[in-house]
């Protein structure tokens, strides 16, 4: 199941559950929503906001330009250095597999491998509004019945700091 809504500020939210009892699991991911300044919204409200990548991890300290070199050639869609010089490497999911093991045996082992959910474009949130964002993601990652739970939001690490 996939559920789509809105988070406080207007954050795009997808929620995948594994579930028998789909009013239930509806119910709960409802109830969070609420409870925490935001709302559900309908198949394809949010979804064509994000795009399926494979994503491979790397930590600060990783050889950047070498790292760049073998994950275009091994047919990587693109190399993004973070703020705090950790890595990431971005594949098509059909390629994820093949680019991870030729990273792999050329020396360069992710610290995290997976298809995901990115978000084309991000929102930032800041004060009340990013604290009630933390709390619904919370409060959703902590049911049960929730598997991933994906998120356009971008919060400072001085507002993560404080709650």
């Amino acid at each position: 199941m996939r559920y789509e809504g809105y988070g406080p500020g207007g954050a795009a939210v997808m929620v995948e559950c594994v579930t028998d009892d789909r009013g239930l699991v509806g119910a709960k991911v409802r109830r969070a929503f609420v409870q925490h300044g935001g709302r559900l919204g309908a198949d394809g409200s949010v979804s064509y906001l994000f795009n399926t990548v494979g994503l491979m991890t790397y930590p600060p300290g990783t050889d950047e330009e070498r790292l760049m070199q073998v994950a275009l050639e091994a047919g990587a869609e693109d190399v993004v250095p973070n703020a705090d010089s950790s890595v990431e490497v971005l594949a098509d999911p059909l390629e994820f597999d093949t680019v991870c093991a030729v990273l792999k045996h050329r020396g360069f082992a992710p610290a995290t491998a997976e298809v995901t959910q990115r978000a084309a474009t991000s929102l930032e949130l800041s004060g009340e509004t990013a604290v009630l964002m933390v709390h619904l993601l919370e409060a959703l990652e902590e049911l049960d019945e929730v598997r991933d739970v994906y998120s356009n939001v971008e919060i400072s690490d001085e507002v993560l700091a404080r709650i």
